[in-house]
């Protein structure tokens, strides 16, 4: 039976120089499916040139109530956004809630690396501004 060592390579979005190369920083595996996911729910539709689809209808619901209607249909968006735009991950479970103070809406992801075992858990938040 043949391992499959496939490894997942992205460039730093800070663009810092790797030390021993001289060249841009590489994100690998982990590290560079944390940033995808990041990059993915932060992202606004229409935000990124040429690609108009790509990102996280989330900042939409940020200014409703945060409910449980509400809760679910920002499940939904984050869903649908890592499952059309992120192949690298099979997604197991995505909760968000609203935090002790009013302003802040929690998201927890969880997935698994295409090809691994190893369950893995991304957090983020989002903080309304008044």
């Amino acid at each position: 039976m043949a391992r499959n060592t496939r490894t997942f390579t992205d460039l730093d979005a800070a663009f810092t120089r790797n030390p021993r190369t001289r060249d841009v920083a590489t994100k690998t595996d982990d590290n560079a499916v944390r940033s995808a996911l990041r990059n993915l729910i932060h992202t606004r539709h229409y935000e990124r040139p040429f690609q108009p689809g790509l990102g996280c209808q989330i900042h939409n619901l940020l200014f409703d109530q945060l409910d449980i209607l509400t809760t679910a249909v920002a499940e939904r968006v984050i869903r649908d956004a890592i499952v059309k735009h992120e192949p690298r991950v099979e997604l197991l479970d995505v909760q968000v809630t609203a935090g002790a103070d009013s302003n802040d809406v929690y998201i927890q992801i969880d997935y698994r690396i295409r090809n691994t075992v190893i369950p893995t858990t991304f957090t983020t938040t989002f903080t309304r501004i008044r």
